[in-house]
């Protein structure tokens, strides 16, 4: 299969993994989560101009840095833990850094995320494996 092909077809089966399940996550947790620990802090509405820049360029990293150097030499649990290591950096990106910049973020939201984030981006990228393979 050529590069720029397997890219793709990688990034599409991320996506159908990754979309639908952040999407009900966000929708789920949004008012018993995040509404509440943060609240004073959240838009009336999400950024769908932010959320259409974040999402493309997030899976683009997980397909670059966790499934396509996976696919051939590595066995699927390192795979597995190579993802979720791309998303406990990437979440911890943004909740470490709010944690420390912002005064009312709490502890036990940022913990969630991280689990959260490792586990999505691990369950995403062995989907796209499995079907690059």
């Amino acid at each position: 299969m050529k590069p720029v092909r397997a890219y793709l077809i990688a990034f599409a089966a991320t996506a159908v993994v990754f979309l639908p399940i952040d999407a009900a996550w966000l929708s789920f947790m949004g008012s018993r989560l995040y509404q509440p620990a943060l609240g004073h802090l959240l838009a009336a509405e999400p950024d769908l101009l932010a959320a259409a820049f974040f999402y493309p360029l997030y899976l683009a990293g997980v397909v670059v840095f966790a499934v396509r150097p996976t696919v051939r030499d590595e066995a699927a649990g390192i795979s597995a833990l190579r993802a979720a290591f791309f998303g406990l950096v990437a979440y911890g990106t943004y909740d470490l850094t709010n944690q420390a910049t912002l005064q009312d973020w709490p502890w036990r939201l940022t913990a969630i995320d991280l689990v959260w984030g490792s586990s999505l981006t691990a369950l995403s990228a062995m989907v796209a494996r499995r079907v690059l393979r």
